[in-house]
């Protein structure tokens, strides 16, 4: 294996930039290529992000096994199952923007291919690699801060400006569930440690996807979980992790970045204590991690596995609050 991974981009969608600027700043990545529907926008990003292959379809850059690596997909939700597959069966390890697609099935379905190809398949949730999670999940586990952890509560909502962008369109995937719910499932599970048995949800619906959802997942261990996700109202980001004798609240939970950022423990006994985690930037060591494993110096932190478990907790949340009922996992 060569000493860095070579990136090739589905697309030229805006979150591509961050992970152009995290590959430039990275000892074990860079970006060497970058497709697109249009010739002219592939020429037009490579010139301006230095990177030395444009191509101009999807199917061309995957035909180019002999310069790139691995595959970045940022494309639209809807696309995500369709071009990981593709990119797996040609023969190149994927990092697949959340949400890993739009719903369970075809989530089961890149596992499978990943697991026919032997390649390594990962979902692009990079505020998990923030440091800060360690510090938070060792202060529950380790040194017992807050007791027996009972509740999780999160918020990860904003006001959507374009109703035609990707999570305001019910063809291409949106909804605030799929666009950045996701993020408060996804970190109920980690911190958790364990799969919900049972989740309840309410949804505001307009233009056929959900502009907010309030949702509560129960855990086997009696710990439960609520989330409050919209595209349709004022940003907050918000996250509480509740104890037997205290609380854990995080000041910046999904986008965590460069500056400084830190959490809050709150005791019963009033001793509190706030600590500070210096910045990363998280996506350069997402895809830093996710070079390692393709290279074989570290085994998966998240395997394709927990994209799948998040996707069937999605897809609970989605039928419960059509249903206006629980649903069983």
């Amino acid at each position: 294996m060569p000493k860095k991974i070579r990136w090739g981009i589905l697309s030229t969608a805006q979150i591509s930039k961050q992970i152009i600027r995290a590959a430039k700043d990275s000892a074990n990545c860079e970006i060497v290529a970058v497709s697109s529907r249009h010739k002219s926008t592939a020429d037009s990003w490579a010139r301006q992000h230095d990177i030395p292959r444009a191509f101009q379809s999807y199917d061309e850059m995957l035909k180019c096994s002999d310069m790139i690596d691995a595959i970045y997909n940022p494309l639209p939700n809807s696309l995500h199952a369709e071009w990981t597959i593709k990119a797996l069966k040609a023969g190149f390890p994927v990092l697949c923007e959340k949400p890993f697609t739009i719903n369970a099935a075809q989530a089961l379905e890149v596992a499978g291919v990943a697991a026919e190809t032997g390649l390594h398949v990962s979902e692009a949730y990079m505020y998990r690699h923030h440091p800060l999670y360690d510090q938070v999940l060792s202060a529950i586990y380790e040194d017992k801060a807050i007791g027996n952890l009972c509740s999780i509560h999160s918020q990860f909502t904003f006001m959507m400006d374009n109703p035609e962008e990707v999570s305001g369109s019910a063809t291409l995937g949106g909804g605030s569930l799929l666009d950045v719910g996701c993020y408060c499932v996804h970190a109920s599970r980690m911190i958790s440690r364990s799969e919900p048995q049972k989740v309840f949800a309410f949804e505001n619906r307009r233009s056929g996807v959900d502009t907010s959802m309030f949702g509560l997942l129960e855990f086997p261990s009696g710990i439960k979980a609520s989330f409050e996700s919209s595209i349709g109202n004022f940003e907050r980001h918000r996250l509480e992790i509740t104890g037997t004798t205290g609380s854990i609240v995080i000041d910046d939970p999904w986008i965590p970045g460069n500056t400084a950022t830190g959490f809050n423990i709150f005791r019963s006994d009033q001793k509190g204590e706030h600590f500070v985690v210096k910045g990363v930037n998280t996506y350069q060591l997402e895809i830093e991690e996710f070079a390692d494993v393709v290279m074989g110096i570290k085994k998966p932190r998240w395997p394709v596995e927990d994209a799948v478990n998040n996707m069937k907790v999605i897809d609970a949340l989605s039928a419960s609050a059509s249903k206006g009922k629980a649903v069983k996992l």
